[in-house]
């Protein structure tokens, strides 16, 4: 809509605003109506109209097979828009169209924004079906004709409430029609259903509306007069309420077609099992949370059992191999103990790559200094808990044996995403300003354990690709080629 109205009308950004709210809600519009909407603007030079969106029923069969969006019609064709636009009012004249052998009446219905019409929407009903209308077609059809008179008017949409048309109650989800007083006129079955699974006993029709909702809802508080007024329909207003037995989702719409209110509709919905599954997700979530919280404790536990451990054995050499260990642990700790704080199994990888390289550093402490540069950015579990242990290992690695006894110097992580959307990689590189790899050395098949965990965990757990090259200007050079979900 926004490319087809800037690239044919003269409407500005404000005025394109307010179609867009108007599209948001004319879903109602057209289930209450049984008919397809088409919303014309007229083109810079006021010789054509050209239609900008479509909206097919709900509730009945469409007029329109085709997609209508983008045709444009020159003016004269179709007075009835003509009228509409220059007159400023709801055009019904004229005898049915015949469209592929069914019977189609045409309303237009201008759209008005600060006393100028901005557009017409043509109102198409297929009468193929017509039948004697029952009591809920008659209150959709009166509901339908009131806020068609709102939307000429510049009244409806209410330009201080933005709806998820995908979140609140649709038409058939239930429907109750309110006098000016707040008493009902007239509910639909689903609709007495719900007010039924809050514990209503009797008929809604005759009741005021505000006053069995508080009667019903389980509170008494001084949050009661509110609810009377919103159930009453005094306001453009979205709300719930739970009972004992169910949670209903209110939506209430103020009628005032000409300027004054005459009634309301209210839309209802029962999302009882909605929101119980809401509650299952949320209780899940916690508990994922709370396991990876006491994984990252048991983990830190074993490595606080190791670091005690090494400071007892007499052996240079297994002291050492005790303290790799206890990075080891750590590495998938920090990994867990992130996990724990988010609402999802993924993770901002940068802050693990940052405090796993401030924990390798710190075996070389005031010599090398480590650094990052590029963005990992948001990385599922799976990925994030083998890659941080690769990430230990080679840093470990080229602090370890790249650098010797007194030296100075650094090393650098860098990040970057490249591919494409259906191959998305993850190209991670460190390198390091050290002595460099030695004569005739072969990452691929050093025994190193270190390497072996790299080369285990890349290429058979990541499935990517791991090499280890002499850098250009001295040092070593570590490349990590990893496929990652582009999607996530």
């Amino acid at each position: 809509m926004n490319e087809l109205v800037r690239q044919h009308t003269a409407l500005d950004d404000s005025d394109l605003e307010w179609l867009h709210l108007l599209v948001s809600e004319w879903q109602l519009l057209s289930d209450l109506s049984f008919a397809d909407l088409v919303l014309w603007v007229p083109t810079r030079d006021g010789a054509r109209y050209v239609s900008v969106a479509q909206m097919r029923p709900n509730t009945g069969p469409t007029s329109y097979q085709d997609d209508m969006i983008g045709h444009l019609v020159p003016r004269g064709r179709r007075p009835m828009l003509d009228a509409a636009l220059d007159e400023g009012r709801i055009v019904r004249e004229g005898d049915p169209e015949w469209r592929e052998e069914v019977p189609v009446r045409v309303e237009s219905i201008p759209v008005r924004r600060d006393g100028r019409v901005l557009g017409v929407i043509a109102r198409n009903t297929n009468l193929l079906t017509v039948r004697t209308p029952s009591r809920l077609e008659l209150t959709y059809l009166q509901s339908a004709s009131d806020l068609a008179q709102m939307i000429a008017a510049g009244a409806f949409p209410f330009p201080d409430q933005q709806v998820d048309m995908d979140a609140s109650p649709r038409v058939g989800d239930g429907l109750i029609r309110l006098d000016a007083d707040g008493v009902v006129q007239y509910a639909s079955p689903n609709a007495l259903s719900a007010y039924h699974r809050l514990g209503l006993a009797a008929d809604l029709v005759g009741q005021h509306l505000g006053e069995a909702t508080a009667e019903l809802a389980p509170s008494r508080a001084p949050v009661d007069e509110a609810l009377v007024k919103l159930a009453s329909g005094w306001a453009p207003r979205e709300f719930e309420i739970e009972g004992d037995d169910g949670v209903i989702q209110f939506r209430a719409i103020p009628l005032k077609p000409k300027g004054t209110r005459i009634g309301s509709l209210v839309l209802l919905r029962d999302v009882t099992e909605l929101r119980r599954r809401e509650r299952e997700l949320i209780t899940k979530d916690a508990t994922i949370r709370e396991i990876h919280h006491r994984v990252k404790n048991n983990l830190q536990t074993v490595a606080a059992l190791l670091r005690l451990q090494a400071r007892r054995i007499g052996s240079e050499r297994g002291r050492e191999a005790l303290e790799e260990a206890v990075r080891r642990v750590g590495s998938i700790a920090i990994v867990h103990e992130t996990l724990s704080q988010n609402l999802d199994e993924r993770v901002e990888f940068d802050e693990i790559a940052d405090r796993v390289l401030a924990m390798v550093a710190e075996i070389s402490p005031g010599k090398v200094t480590g650094r990052r540069s590029g963005r990992f950015g948001i990385l599922d579990a799976e990925v994030a808990t083998p890659l941080s242990m690769v990430l230990t290992e080679i840093l470990q690695n080229a602090l370890e044996h790249g650098f010797r006894e007194g030296d100075t110097g650094a090393v650098e992580v860098s990040a970057a995403r490249g591919g494409t959307s259906r191959d998305a990689r993850l190209l991670v590189t460190v390198q390091d300003d050290g002595v460099g790899l030695p004569e005739g050395f072969d990452p691929q098949r050093s025994g190193n354990l270190g390497l072996q965990i790299v080369r285990t965990l890349v290429e058979g757990e990541l499935g990517g690709a791991f090499d280890m090259v002499a850098a250009p200007e001295g040092g070593t050079r570590v490349l990590l080629d990893i496929p990652i979900d582009a999607d996530k």
